[in-house]
């Protein structure tokens, strides 16, 4: 008993974010477009390790490659897990739930240095607070097992806000580097404030740091040149190359990144209160509250402004700014609650606890939002699941289009012979009577020369209505599934139809 009281004393704050975090990966295993490379990486060294010939990668490059580093680590410790689901004959989407299992715990593992670090110089409650608010948080944990490059850069600048706080000034410097040249280009945009009040401050020397940060530069290159030459087949270092790409040619519009566009003060205005909710004006909050939190803030804010001028914006850009702005809302809730007892704050401590539930209910609508948001994940599980062409002697062809493949399935999904998948681009509607697939899964309703078997719902919008529950979730036809008609069908009594 002493034995299971000191263990839970000491890895209990991290079962509690590990099983929240493990709970949104069952539940929605599937993956969007944005982390297409990575999953396709992890899967095809996963299954076809040596075989290069045969990843994905090599059909489907991308606008600018990626690196596979990340990929090699995160299939590294699942391939035992992965080897183990084979051997039982589980598909292969219980491969992806395991890989994704093994990225959060790699995540939750720097999370944790970060919160270590937190204990001993904020003490305890701090502490306390600081899971509090990150396990009422929907995105950071739901992010933190999605294989983006924003995900693996935030792990190396979990680590370098640990050594921040615990007074390792140039490792905290190289671990940024490390993620600026390797993961993401964009963490320059963090490292360069960050680096700027180490200097401000005389916690570093100016020829010191340079000395040391330009061997770290000259490491992190070198390895990355190294390992995706070798994988993308020509000398690469992926980084570069989109940074070159994105700032210096300005061609993020070939992503399709501009449709994307919002205002200028739309992290501070819509993304940050929908990822931190009541951490928002408690992060602000504990700026006033503690004197040692302004100067771990500012250089964060700088970072987001920074940022703020992309017209292309989404939440993960920015998910590095997350965990220390927990850091100076748990600084203020622990204030607020030693100091409940008197008059003012006990109402300031009232409000608090009603926004840490409202919080609660707020992640919640937003998880079954997200669950909600991967239709060809589920439309391709459920034709696997009532087509059973075992007794077929052909090939079974699956056609996915480009939204199919954008909004949920990946070679995780596919499954074994009789089934064949093609991801063939640019094929027109009007040519696909002319091919010889079996299934399409696609965006359109109606195909000419193929019967619509079936239709999958996804995530709509929000709408608020007078009653209980007064936020519903409105859900439409996103995804259809067809089959052709010039091929036999003998379950047609059991598609449900569209």
């Amino acid at each position: 008993m002493p034995k299971m009281t000191k263990f839970l004393q000491s890895y209990g704050y991290d079962l509690i974010l590990g099983a929240i975090a493990a709970i949104y990966v069952v539940m929605s295993p599937y993956t969007k477009v944005e982390e297409s490379f990575n999953v396709q990486s992890m899967h095809d060294i996963l299954y076809h390790r040596h075989r290069l010939d045969s990843y994905d990668h090599l059909e489907f490059p991308g606008v600018v490659p990626r690196t596979f580093i990340g990929a090699f680590i995160v299939s590294f410790f699942a391939s035992p897990l992965v080897s183990f689901i084979t051997w039982l004959g589980f598909p292969k989407i219980y491969s992806l739930v395991a890989a994704r299992l093994v990225l959060g715990c790699i995540i939750l593992s720097t999370l944790r240095f970060f919160r270590i670090q937190i204990r001993k110089k904020f003490g305890p409650q701090v502490e306390s607070f600081f899971v509090l608010l990150t396990s009422l948080q929907f995105h950071f944990l739901f992010y933190c097992t999605r294989p983006l490059p924003n995900i693996l850069a935030l792990g190396l600048v979990n680590l370098a806000y640990g050594h921040w706080l615990k007074g390792n000034f140039y490792s905290a410097l190289s671990f940024l580097i490390f993620s600026t040249i390797i993961f993401r280009c964009d963490v320059m945009l963090l490292l360069g404030p960050i680096g700027l009040e180490f200097l401000l401050t005389r916690s570093i020397s100016f020829w010191k740091a340079l000395k040391y940060c330009v061997g770290t530069a000259v490491v992190a290159v070198g390895l990355t040149i190294s390992v995706d030459s070798i994988m993308w087949k020509k000398f690469v270092w992926p980084e570069f190359e989109v940074f070159w790409f994105n700032s210096i040619l300005n061609r993020s519009s070939d992503w399709g990144l501009l449709n994307q566009t919002h205002s200028i003060h739309w992290y501070f205005t819509s993304a940050l209160p929908r990822s931190l909710l009541v951490a928002y004006p408690l992060s602000l909050l504990g700026t006033v509250l503690d004197r040692r939190v302004p100067f771990l803030i500012l250089p964060v804010l700088s970072f987001v402004i920074l940022y703020s001028k992309l017209p292309h914006k989404e939440l993960r850009f920015i998910i590095s700014s997350v965990p220390m702005l927990n850091l100076s809302a748990a600084v203020a809730a622990s204030r607020i609650y030693n100091n409940r007892k008197k008059t003012i704050w006990k109402l300031v401590n009232t409000v608090m606890l009603a926004l840490f539930v409202i919080s609660a209910g707020c992640t919640i609508v937003t998880f079954m939002a997200s669950y909600n948001n991967y239709p060809s994940g589920y439309a391709l599980k459920r034709l696997h699941q009532i087509s059973h062409p075992a007794n077929v002697v052909g090939e079974e062809w699956v056609h996915i289009d480009t939204f199919g493949a954008m909004n949920g399935i990946s070679r995780f999904c596919e499954e074994a012979f009789p089934w064949r998948y093609s991801k063939e681009e640019e094929v027109v509607v009007e040519e696909l009577r002319n091919r010889n697939f079996t299934y399409l899964v696609n965006e359109h309703p109606s195909v000419d020369g193929y019967k619509c078997l079936f239709s999958e719902e996804g995530f709509d919008r929000l709408e608020l209505r007078r009653g209980f529950p007064p936020i519903v979730l409105v859900k439409r036809a996103k995804v259809y599934v067809h089959r052709n008609r010039k091929k036999e069908d003998h379950l047609h009594k059991k598609w449900p139809g569209c």
